[in-house]
């Protein structure tokens, strides 16, 4: 006697979803289980999972031979949320749950006592199958809050098999089981810092709502203890709040990090802070198995922040060149091709030399030193990097006016919406993204304006993109002055704003 059942899954090519049929023919023969699809090792583990998950059921599994098919054939498969999926197909082809409607999509891990658990990549797997038709999909209870964050798809939660298949239209009374619950989300660290905290260093608190204002690269260079962490840390809070789709981005990369899931969509722009030691997986992104973001992903439409930046390796940084350029991340290796957003802004800091005197101090560093020091930072990334400036000590005692987070984080919306008004339908939404042919036909200056800048780039102190770089920046400091262009003194700020690599 044979049977033959079939079930929708997902699989993920970086945040783009492809869907899985799963196809179970049972026939009658030796006992044998073949899963054929280009399965990974943890695939392939679900034929264990899953008979033992049956078996709590109280119901026979196949015993005879049950081949298990997974389409599109040609696409590895990897991850263990196919597990429900594989499952429900095979009660399907025991006649135990009616056959598929085409309508439902499931993911989730099995364990053996017929549990279903949270799997990593539950947001974005829920968005790939809404945007593929599927009109409702079934999850495990525990990463129901993760899954209706998605709108346009019914949710359906279940904490075991038996239930998920009671579910689908099973005859069954499954009995109350405790479901398995996702980790709870971390609070995060910058979320209530104040600008205000800063004392001093006006012109390092200036960069940084330039920064902001026009979603511009930044590099701060000073002694230790002079408050770069402290100043980039508050870069987060005085940034636009995110959309509902750039909201909904980032919880996904971080659901396909492994991260806890939110309950509420976090408006509050990513801050990613990987140490020096970082390798390039981790900061670019890959795996052997499922390709995962890297940092650098997770930091999409927020901040990128490398402390001690010299301290990273050469090869490492140089990674970032591409993304800083395209806004996106792809991947290769053998198992396929992975696509990441990577809109991001890289805000870097360092200290002036390796014992982090040198302009402030009695620095012992020879001058080869101090050079080979900052060496490490190339030339063509230091090109891609807007704003660089100088942050020197506070003397005690020191205070003056403070600019709180409300305050400047105000400033910086009327300056975003200048900015947006002024690149209304190209798609573009602060000057730090516009491209520089576009700016040199579409918003010429006056050749008296740029005089400075032609001669900066005679001297060989400046590129061509760097000029195009300032010219940016003297547009964003125009739009937070709430004047309609650049002056000639917005010029000589955006070139003063590129000193901070000490000589």
């Amino acid at each position: 006697m044979s049977g033959f059942g079939r079930a929708a899954c997902i699989a993920l090519q970086g945040l783009a979803g492809i869907s899985v049929q799963i196809e179970v023919h049972a026939a009658s023969g030796l006992p044998a289980v073949f899963i054929v699809g280009l399965p990974d090792q943890a695939v392939r583990q679900a034929q264990h999972r899953t008979w033992s998950a049956i078996a709590r059921m109280g119901i026979a599994a196949p015993s005879g031979r049950v081949v298990i098919n997974l389409t599109p054939a040609s696409l590895p498969k990897a991850g263990t949320h196919f597990d429900l999926a594989i499952a429900i197909a095979v009660l399907r082809a025991t006649g135990v749950v009616p056959p598929d409607d085409g309508e439902t999509a499931l993911i989730g891990e099995l364990g053996l006592d017929g549990r279903l658990r949270p799997v990593a990549g539950t947001l974005p797997l829920t968005r790939a199958a809404a945007e593929e038709g599927r009109t409702r999909i079934v999850v495990p209870t525990g990463s129901v809050g993760e899954a209706s964050l998605v709108e346009g798809i019914r949710v359906l939660g279940a904490p075991s098999l038996a239930h998920a298949a009671a579910l689908l239209g099973a005859e069954l009374d499954p009995e109350p089981v405790d479901a398995v619950q996702a980790p709870a989300a971390v609070p995060r660290m910058h979320a209530d810092l104040d600008l205000a905290d800063v004392v001093g260093n006006r012109d390092a608190v200036q960069a940084l709502e330039i920064a902001a204002a026009g979603a511009h690269h930044l590099m701060m260079v000073g002694p230790p203890g002079a408050g770069k962490t402290m100043l980039a840390m508050r870069l987060p809070g005085i940034l636009p709040a995110l959309d509902t789709d750039a909201a909904l981005e980032v919880a996904s990369l971080r659901s396909l990090a492994g991260e806890p899931p939110p309950s509420t969509l976090d408006v509050l722009p990513p801050f990613e802070h990987p140490h020096h030691s970082a390798t390039a997986v981790s900061l670019i992104g890959g795996g052997s198995g499922t390709i995962r973001p890297g940092a650098a992903a997770r930091a999409t439409h927020g901040v990128l922040f490398l402390d001690e930046a010299p301290e990273f390796p050469r090869a490492v940084l140089d990674m970032l060149r591409q993304p800083l350029e395209s806004g996106t991340i792809t991947i290769h290796r053998a198992i396929g091709v992975a696509t990441f957003p990577a809109r991001f802004q890289l805000l870097l800091a360092a200290n002036p030399c390796p014992c982090g005197l040198f302009g402030s101090g009695e620095c012992t560093c020879a001058p080869q030193q101090r050079r080979r020091y900052f060496g490490r930072l190339s030339g063509p990334l230091l090109d891609r990097v807007d704003l660089q400036v100088r942050v020197d000590r506070v003397a005690p005692g020191a205070d003056g006016a403070r600019r709180t987070t409300a305050e400047a984080s105000a400033r910086v919306a009327s300056a975003r919406e200048r900015a947006a008004q002024r690149l209304a339908g190209t798609g573009w939404t602060a000057m730090g993204h516009v491209p520089g042919p576009w700016l040199r036909r579409n918003l010429p200056l006056d050749r008296a304006l740029l005089e400075p800048l032609e001669r900066a780039v005679e001297r060989g102190a400046l590129t061509m993109r760097g000029m195009d770089r300032a010219i940016r920046v003297a547009w964003t400091a125009a739009d937070l002055d709430g004047v309609a262009g650049p002056t000639r003194a917005h010029i000589g700020r955006a070139l003063a704003l590129r000193k901070g690599i000490p000589a």
